[in-house]
């Protein structure tokens, strides 16, 4: 039997609070609850499968009817109580398991033994497993013996599920929650039962095995006697890697260096190969959401010590996030939540990781900015030199409109004053006509000047006696430039045709008048008011003011549709379009009159 072989998990389980991993704060409560004998009736241990719940109900068991306990607040291991303890053959320790006791005869039996004092010892332990599993009768059956239970009794409850415990049995119990282990206090451990089996070990083999067994030692330890098999005490990355069936980080770096060339077909082959391998699609989804998240950390400083890869990759981590824009990564990142999100409803889940690679590839073309138009630049040259020379102008001015239409401009004496714009017949009520101001070169000061102090008003008008003044020239290559710009953006294209028909009226000294054929044009006019009021005056360098008039031309109106008999419809449809005129003679079509 001394040959028997024992499982890590088993072998090196702890059998003291100093040698439980990643646990400090639960276990430095009990051993000073233990020093300062506030030991309390109940106890309520929870947290994730295999992080030492039920371990360290053990050892405070074995401790508290220990009986020279040490300095260092620990069993002794060599008294009767810690001797029987060991062998298992303790008659004041009891363990219940609560999966296949739950019934609520187990519990009456329970608080049966309750009755008695220990034969050995101080206390009598009962230590119940995943509670949970209790059902609601046998829950109320414990509850009064669990609230006012005899001086010498003691219960430690474990369970992995909180959330089932009813509230009165926590409100009975002193509650400590279990954290997952650390990935670090995994390899420490795996490192001390490595060397007490001489077995060899490379560090970034053991960090791969933390990973996968997700903050659970009972499942790192189980890992560990599984690869120490298969690589017969050798245990190396590449040995891992394939007997877990891991895709390693060479992977994807490679995947990445080819998402961010671009280059669609290594893309492919190389997920083809993997797939081939017998992995999962969305395997290969998450892991690459993992690389680009630890890509993401190593952007930021800060977040360095939230990336939990082996040290001999993080410097390639680190090299790799240089290469790769934030904006990549954070749409990457989406992209493949989205993919790992509707991969189970897929029916073809194959092809449709296949496509999330695709839009990866082509993500960083979708991110660049657009070109900008070809004659945009040459506007903006043109329209800094007619600001430029641009001069006071003393007329009202319209601007020639596309159908060759203008106003003659009015003649003007006086070099330093501005004529009036011409008064406008309104039998209603007189309007005040406009007085003519000296031209003084300067722009008007706003409200925000006016209630400004003195200081800041003097320096406003001396920066407005060197402001441009507006012209209609100058105005005129401003709405052409804001054309142009909505031009390139395609969803704009509606709103540049209707706002191609504005003609621009200038009233001195600072207005623009937009004159619309239709309503239709003046409410897309109203959308693009604030942003097109901001690109002229930036573009003018002026304050000017834009108004909106609706100015039907009747002198040419066409007769409509419903006027129009219908050989005269068809004719004009011949004029207008020749294909109409050509369709008509080959099929030999007739009016139907």
């Amino acid at each position: 039997m001394s040959n028997q072989y024992l499982v890590s998990a088993r072998k090196y389980r702890p059998q003291t609070f100093d040698t439980v991993v990643g646990q400090s704060h639960i276990t430095t409560t009990l051993k000073n609850a233990i020093k300062t004998n506030h030991l309390a009736h109940a106890y309520l241990f929870c947290g994730p499968r295999g992080v030492g719940k039920t371990t360290c109900a053990r050892i405070l068991a074995k401790t508290i009817n220990c009986e020279n306990i040490s300095d260092a607040t620990e069993a002794c291991g060599t008294c009767a109580t810690c001797q029987s303890f060991d062998n298992h053959t303790s008659f004041n320790i009891f363990e219940l398991d609560a999966a296949s006791n739950n019934s609520v005869d187990d519990i009456r039996e329970l608080v049966n033994q309750v009755r008695f004092a220990p034969q050995q010892g101080k206390y009598k332990i009962y230590i119940i497993d995943e509670v949970h599993m209790l059902s609601a009768a046998a829950f109320n059956a414990f509850l009064k013996t669990l609230e006012e239970p005899p001086p010498y009794a003691i219960f430690i409850l474990a369970t992995t599920e909180k959330h089932k415990i009813l509230p009165t049995i926590l409100s009975r119990c002193q509650v400590f929650d279990f954290k997952r282990i650390t990935t670090s206090d995994v390899v420490d451990h795996l490192h001390m039962v490595a060397q007490n089996e001489s077995l060899n070990a490379e560090e970034e083999a053991l960090h791969t095995i933390a990973l996968k067994s997700d903050g659970c030692m009972r499942d790192a330890l189980s890992l560990f006697d599984r690869i120490s098999s298969f690589s017969n005490g050798d245990i190396s990355y590449a040995g891992t890697i394939e007997h877990l069936n891991i895709l390693d980080a060479d992977f994807y770096f490679s995947l990445v260096d080819q998402l961010l060339i671009q280059d669609i077909s290594a893309v492919l082959l190389n997920l083809n190969g993997i797939l081939d391998k017998g992995f999962e699609g969305e395997t290969v989804l998450a892991g690459l959401a993992g690389h680009f998240r630890n890509l993401l950390l190593c952007k930021e400083a800060r977040l360095a010590k939230l990336l939990d890869v082996p040290p001999t990759q993080k410097v390639l981590f680190y090299e790799k996030a240089q290469q790769v824009s934030m904006s990549f990564i954070l749409s990457a990142l989406h992209l493949l939540n989205d993919a790992e999100m509707s991969y189970k409803n897929a029916n073809n889940r194959r092809m449709h990781t296949e496509m999330a690679m695709i839009r990866l590839c082509y993500l960083q073309q979708a991110l660049t900015p657009p070109t900008p138009h070809p004659d945009l630049e040459e506007k903006k040259n043109r329209l800094s030199e007619l600001t430029e020379k641009s001069t006071p102008r003393a007329n009202v001015v319209t601007a020639p409109s596309r159908k060759e239409q203008s106003a003659p401009p009015v003649e003007n004496k006086e070099q330093e004053t501005i004529a009036p714009p011409p008064e406008k017949v309104n039998t209603a009520e007189p309007k005040t006509k406009y007085q003519p101001t000296r031209n003084t070169g300067s722009k008007r000061l706003s409200k925000a000047m006016l209630n400004s102090n003195p200081e800041e008003i003097l320096a406003a008008k001396k920066q407005n006696n060197t402001a441009t003044m507006l012209t209609l020239e100058a105005a005129q290559s401003a709405y052409d430039a804001y054309l142009d710009v909505l031009y390139k953006n395609g969803n704009k294209h509606v709103t540049w045709v209707n706002m191609k028909q504005v003609q621009l009226e200038f009233l001195p000294p600072d207005e623009i008048k937009l004159i619309c054929e239709n309503e239709m044009t003046r409410n897309f006019l109203e959308k693009e008011h604030n942003q097109l009021l901001e690109f002229l005056r930036s573009a003018t360098n002026t304050g000017l003011r834009l108004t909106k008039d609706v100015r039907v031309n009747t002198e040419n109106v066409e007769q409509t549709v419903a006027e129009l008999s219908k050989s005269e419809l068809l004719e004009k449809m011949k004029t207008q379009n020749e294909h109409v005129h050509q369709l008509y003679q080959a099929l030999n079509l007739s009016l139907d009159y």
